[in-house]
C-alpha cells in the first residue's frame, strides 16, 4: 500500500512538473512573439543568475556573460527599432519565422533546465505564434484606441519586459 501511495504521489509530482513547463515555455513564446529578442535575453539572463540551471548541457552558453549581453543589446535595438514606422509588420514571412525560432530557442532552453527539451520547444513555438498574432492585433486596437501607434508600442513593450520577468522569475 506505501509503494502504491508513493507511486501515486511520483506521478502527481511528474504531472505537475510537466504542466509548469508546458505553461512557462507557452509564455516565454508569447513574449517572442511580442518582442523576438526578449524572450531570450530572459533565459539568457535567468541561466547567468542560476535561476534556470543550463549547467552542463549544450545551452550552458546562454548563461554566460557576453552571451548575456550580446543578447540584451539585441533586444534593447529591437525595442527601439520597433518604435520606427518603416519596421515590417511582425506577420510578414522573415519577422513571423525569427519570432518563432526565438520563441521554440527560448521554449527549449526552459525546457532542457526543467527536464524536457522538445516540450518547450514545441509550447515555446506555439506560444510565439499566439503573441505574435494576438500581439499584432492587441496593438493595433491599442493604436486605434490612442490615435497613435507610439504609447501602443511603447505599452507592448512594457507588457514584454515586465512579462519576460515575471515568467523567468516563476522557474
Amino acid at each position: 500500500m506505501l509503494t502504491l501511495t508513493t507511486e501515486f504521489k511520483c506521478l502527481s509530482q511528474q504531472k505537475e512538473s510537466t504542466m509548469h513547463l508546458i505553461v512557462i515555455a507557452l509564455l516565454i513564446g508569447i513574449i517572442a512573439g511580442l518582442r523576438a529578442f526578449t524572450a531570450p535575453a530572459a533565459v539568457s539572463w535567468a541561466a547567468k543568475f542560476g535561476v534556470l540551471s543550463l549547467g552542463g548541457t549544450h545551452l550552458a552558453w546562454l548563461g554566460s556573460a557576453i552571451t548575456t549581453w550580446i543578447i540584451t543589446a539585441l533586444a534593447l535595438f529591437e525595442l527601439v527599432n520597433d518604435q520606427n514606422p518603416k519596421t515590417p509588420s511582425r506577420k510578414v514571412p522573415p519577422q513571423f519565422i525569427a519570432r518563432v525560432v526565438m520563441g521554440g530557442f527560448s521554449g527549449a532552453a526552459i525546457g532542457l533546465g526543467l527536464g524536457d527539451l522538445w516540450i518547450g520547444l514545441a509550447c515555446g513555438a506555439i506560444g510565439a505564434v499566439i503573441g505574435t498574432l494576438g500581439g499584432a492585433a492587441f496593438r493595433g486596437a491599442l493604436a486605434k484606441a490612442f490615435g497613435r501607434d507610439l504609447p501602443a508600442g511603447l505599452l507592448e513593450d512594457a507588457i514584454a519586459i515586465v512579462g519576460a520577468y515575471l515568467i523567468v522569475s516563476h522557474i
